[in-house]
Order: structure tokens, then sequence, then C-alpha cells
């Protein structure tokens, strides 16, 4: 009782232009490392060919499928242990703590499946009938796939320290997973003291032994330095904890889903360019995993903060912590932003690119990442939607502005044959997507009385 306590003094009586930094720059710092998983792997398997690269680019799709299943507990559990902890409420912060052992569990499971049964019919599809390519994606998504119960306990009890108020213990496990990845990567792809050349086996290696590090440092830290969220492995979890995670986290799942779906067909209208335009969107997509941190950060620091002061009565709490969270987040990017528009060739070259590459992705870099910046308000909305347990109203935002939009925008532009036009689809996406995300605001901010959702 007197750890929480703590905690509402942190999560309800700080100010919150610190409460937000405090929660989201730890955050910021280990989604940056996280990044580092697929970026790392993508630099050094473009030293490989170009061809190396392309498989990881179509896989990239597939594994954020993989990774739905992971940030839907993650988003529903922050939410449901935040606010009982707000409550007050020891014994139902145990029982949704073993529920979403349960649920990742069961993820790993469905995972597991599906790579055994669509994983060479997706490379047959999407590699364009280039043999290398698909035999490049096969060995390095498989073994994603069939270790993911790593990455999928990861997200678990990284959440568990987030959703008790201290992001900085997050920091500790995703280091461990990340510098793991960071040391194997070169030995395994690249045949280093020994070890065979193993090129993007080699990466997924790594990959998942980082994930596996990082979940055993996650159970380790909760043990003795977060014992407020007790936790055990149970087979018949508590029900109605399930469905309050899933109520919260299916609808990230979904909208997560559908993005990667979306990733999947725009493949499928670059390959028809040529296989270094797909190449070029793996980048980009790589490359905003990097450059996003700050306001994905913070963000996720925003969820457990709204929810938290949702389930304390505090509207004036939620309010502002909405408002600075989208300041941070800009202020954040912005640099980053630069970057991107001044030297873009210089980001490129990292991955080895070619000068067709270059041509490709100058202006591709350029336009995505004018986009990411005006999809800033929508993303901040959505997270304090999440909080408010509005579940539904955050899919429905995230599926018009990642999913719906870009698909119908890349296909009226695909048809004029420059493949730089498709990217000023996801531009257009972004702005239809602000005023859509405001009246989602309006209509859910207005139905809080005293600081509980009608």
């Amino acid at each position: 009782m007197e750890e929480i306590t703590q905690k509402e003094n942190i999560m309800g009586t700080q100010r919150m232009s610190r409460l937000v930094l405090f929660t989201g720059i730890p955050l910021m710092v280990s989604l940056f490392i996280n990044s580092l998983y697929n970026f790392v792997d993508s630099m050094f398997v473009s030293q490989v060919s170009e061809k190396a690269l392309t498989a990881l680019s179509l896989a990239a799709p597939v594994q954020l499928l993989v990774s739905a299943l992971g940030l839907g507990n993650a988003v529903g559990l922050n939410a449901v242990i935040s606010k009982a902890l707000g409550k007050k409420d020891t014994e139902e912060v145990r029982r949704a703590a073993d529920a979403a052992i349960f649920i990742a569990f069961c993820a790993w499971i469905v995972i597991a499946v599906l790579c055994l049964l669509l994983v060479k019919p997706y490379f047959a599809w999407q590699s364009g009938g280039d043999e290398m390519i698909a035999e490049y994606g096969i060995r390095y998504l498989a073994v994603c796939m069939l270790f993911s119960f790593g990455q999928m306990g990861q997200w678990v009890f990284d959440r568990f320290v987030i959703a008790s108020g201290r992001s900085g213990l997050f920091l500790f496990t995703l280091s461990a997973a990340s510098i793991t990845n960071l040391i194997l990567d070169p030995i395994f792809i690249f045949g280093l003291f020994g070890v065979p050349r193993l090129e993007t086996l080699g990466a997924a290696i790594a990959t998942v032994i980082g994930q596996i590090v990082g979940m055993f440092a996650g159970i380790a830290i909760n043990r003795k330095w977060n014992r407020e969220i007790p936790f055990g492995f149970t087979p018949r979890p508590d029900r109605s904890s399930i469905v309050d995670i899933l109520k919260v986290g299916f609808p990230s799942t979904l909208v997560q889903i559908l993005t990667s779906f979306v990733g999947i067909l725009m493949n499928s209208v670059l390959i028809t360019f040529s296989s270094t335009a797909v190449a070029v969107y793996g980048i980009c997509i790589r490359i905003n995993g990097v450059s996003t941190v700050g306001i994905h950060g913070i963000t996720n620091g925003l969820i457990p903060i709204v929810a938290y002061n949702y389930g304390a009565a505090n509207r004036k709490r939620v309010s502002h912590a909405v408002r600075w969270s989208f300041l941070y987040g800009t202020l954040f990017y912005l640099p980053f932003l630069a970057v991107l528009e001044i030297a873009p060739t210089w980001v490129l070259r990292i991955f080895e690119a070619s000068d067709y590459m270059l041509e490709i992705g100058i202006p591709a870099l350029r336009i995505l990442a004018f986009a990411w910046v005006v999809a800033i308000p929508a993303l901040t909305i959505s997270a304090g939607l999440q909080g408010l347990s509005m579940g539904m109203s955050s899919m429905i935002l995230t599926m018009a502005r990642q999913a719906a939009l870009p698909l119908l925008f890349a296909g009226i532009l695909s048809r004029l044959g420059n493949v730089n036009l498709l990217w000023l689809g996801f531009i257009l996406a972004e702005f239809i997507g602000i005023p859509l995300a405001v009246w989602f605001w309006k209509k859910g901010y207005g139905q809080i009385q005293g600081g509980m959702l009608e």
C-alpha cells in the first residue's frame, strides 16, 4: 500500500510538464534502443547485398504483424493495471498481471503456427519470382517468428514497470536486449570468431537471442524492484481481466495488423516498379522507427498518465497531459526532420545505397519525413483515447490514417506510373487524419463527468 501511495504522488500530483517527461523520456530512450533491432539488422544486411536488404524489407510487414499481438497486450495491460493502481486495488493488479502473461503465451503459439503455415507462400508471392530474395527472407523471418516468445514476454514485463510509474527500469531490460543484439549481429551475419557466415539467418538469430535476454532481464527487475505488481503464470487466468485487457488492447492490435497488410500491399505495388523501390520503402520504415522515438515515447507514456488520472477522476490533468505530450513530441521530432530534409543522401548511404536507390530514396525520404510530422496531432490524441479506455475510437482513427487512406491514395497514384508520387499519399492521409482526431477527442472528452466517462 505504501508503494501505491508513492505512485499516486508521481502520477496524480506531480506537475504535468515534468510528469510527461519523467514518464516519456525513459520510453523514448528504450524505443530508440528497440528500434535499433531492425535498423542495425538492415544496416549490416545491406552490406551483404541489395537483395538481402529487400528480403528484410519484405519481412518487415510480417514482423509488424507479429509485434501487433504483443503491442495489443501491452497497451491493454498498461491501461488496466494503471487504472487499478489509481483505485488502489492490489488484487485487481495481480489478476491483470497474470492475465497478461497468459495472453503473451497464447500469442506466441499463434505466431509459431502462422510461421509454419505462411512464411514460404508469403515470400513466393512477394519476392516477384526472385528465388534469392525469397531464400534470404524465409531464413530471416522463420527464426524471428518461431522464437518470438522472447519478444512477447519482453512486451509484458517492460509494461509492468511502465504502468507502475517506474519507466526508468524499462531501460535496463531493453538495453540488455539491444546490446546483446548489437554485439551478436556482425558475428552471426558475417561469420566472425569462428562462427559460420549466416547472413540474414544470422541477423534473425541475433535478434531473438537479444529478445530472450530482455525477457529474462524484465522478469528479474520486476521481481526485485517492482513488487507492487505481483505476477505469476496460471493456465486459468481471471476471465474478466483478460476481457478488460483485450478490450483496450485489441483495437491497437487490429490497427497494427491492418498497418501490416498496408505494408504488404504497398510492397506488392512497389515491386512492380523495381525491387529497389521495395528496399527504399523498407529503409524508410527503419528510419521512421528511429526518428519518431520522441513522439512515440511521449505518447506511450501518456497512456498510463491518462488512465491513472481517469481512474482517480481528475479531468483537468487528463487535458494537461495531452497538451504537454503534443508539445514535447513535436519538439523531439524537429531535429530528425531537419536532418532528413537537409541530408537524405547521407542517411541513405548508411545502407550502402546505390545511385539508383538514391534516385528513388531521396524524394521518398523527404516526403515521408514531412508526413511524419503531420501525424503528431493524431498520434497524441490516439494515445489519449486509449488512456480513456476509448480503444474503438483510437482504432478507427489509426485505421483511417495508416491503412484505408494510404492504400486508397497508393492505388490512385500508382496508375500515374511515377513511384515518387506514391509517397504523397501518406501526407494526404495524415492531413485528413487531423480533423478526424480532433473530432474524436472533443466527443470523448466532452463525455467526461468529474473525470469518469459515462
